[in-house]
């Protein structure tokens, strides 16, 4: 009887669960504006919450070193952002003109090959009767050209809408990261005691020092993560910057550092760099087997990094199944867009990170770190 009692209350349970995880996932879409500042921050201030610790215990104050850490962190960056202005505004506008170019690109070929195609019908008709040759040739070139000046135009469009949609949203973006620097330092400077009084006060805690020994690790392990992770797709980064600049590649410097930001996105960021190197080598050398040099200098060193590097840097402790990441990263795709792409491995590691701490839902810890061999 009781196998029985527990059967139905595991079968009670279950649309409760799906209804609550339905819940959660469209939570997360519809508030994404509230909660992702909070998120980015919460990852940040979690990274340097150590340091700021370490220096109070030189008896320099929290708001002090909270100040003196997120200025040192925002100063690398906004280098870059002055250095990087000029050659991403240059490739905004020329988007336009590059969708115009493949599609006269396309338009060519697509003469050429009509071209052919009447040569060759024309050879039928000499030769004799053809069965195909009943068709008219004029009424089928006029709906062809108009099919190719529509997704002309259809390309044309889409890169002015891209370069429109990046320009709009620029206010945006400045105000996010504004309110991302501010929750970050409130973060450093309140956060500790707002913590403490939780562990303290709260009533269904329990084990206090079990609580904030949970903490303590998850913030040292995926500090590890993160900061590691990071030096490496820098690395990566400065690489191709340097291997695109001595093989007199233009922009090699954005190149670079876009490189080393696609690689927070494992498996799909590399694809997206491939192709984005694609489009630039196209530009510069135009349709020739030269091209191909920007995106083969990336794959190479990428494929050096996630092959060798990263697995031996990291180790197994960090060891994800590849399809699940992929899954994660389209389901926070969906939900936040690039930034949730980017928070997709970190939240995926806090997770497997917690559940393995606290020794609960040991099945999903056995499914995140299958192994792909």
């Amino acid at each position: 009887m009781a196998t029985l009692s527990d059967q139905s209350r595991v079968k009670k349970t279950e649309p409760v669960a799906w209804l609550l995880f339905l819940g959660v996932l469209y939570t997360l879409y519809f508030t994404q504006s509230l909660l992702m500042p909070v998120v980015v921050t919460s990852l940040i201030a979690l990274l340097l919450s150590p340091l700021v610790a370490g220096l109070q215990r030189l008896h320099i104050p929290r708001t002090v070193s909270a100040f003196l850490l997120v200025s040192t962190l925002i100063a690398p960056f906004t280098f870059l952002g002055a250095e990087l202005a000029e050659p991403a505004q240059k490739w905004a506008k020329l988007v336009p003109e590059l969708t115009q170019h493949i599609t006269e690109q396309l338009d060519s070929i697509s003469d050429a090959m009509d071209g052919k195609e009447n040569a060759t019908a024309q050879n039928d008709d000499d030769d004799g009767f053809s069965f195909f040759g009943i068709f008219s040739e004029k009424a089928e070139q006029a709906p062809v050209k108009s099919d190719d000046n529509a997704m002309s135009q259809r390309l044309k469009q889409g890169g002015l809408e891209i370069m429109l949609s990046v320009l709009s949203s620029t206010p945006l973006i400045l105000a996010q990261l504004m309110t991302g620097v501010i929750l970050t330092l409130f973060l450093l400077i309140f956060g500790p005691k707002l913590f403490e009084a939780f562990i303290l006060y709260f009533p269904k805690i329990t084990d206090k020092d079990q609580a904030r020994c949970l903490v303590a690790t998850i913030q040292k392990e995926l500090s590890r993560y993160i900061v590691t992770v990071s030096i490496i797709n820098a690395g990566l980064g400065l690489s191709t910057a340097l291997v695109l600049y001595f093989i007199g590649i233009e922009d090699a410097l954005l190149w670079g550092v876009l490189a080393g930001l696609l690689n927070f996105i494992p498996y799909v960021g590399s694809l997206i760099g491939a192709t984005i190197l694609t489009l630039a080598g196209l530009v510069q050398f135009g349709m020739q087997v030269t091209a191909l040099i920007p995106p083969g200098v990336y794959f190479a060193l990428n494929l050096i990094e996630s092959q060798f590097i990263t697995p031996t840097v990291l180790g197994r402790n960090m060891q994800l199944n590849p399809l699940i990441v992929v899954l994660w990263l389209l389901v926070w795709g969906w939900l936040w867009g690039a930034v949730g792409v980017l928070l997709a491995v970190p939240l995926l590691v806090c997770i497997k990170l917690t559940l393995a701490q606290l020794n609960i839902w040991t099945h999903w810890l056995k499914i995140i770190e299958a192994k792909s061999e």
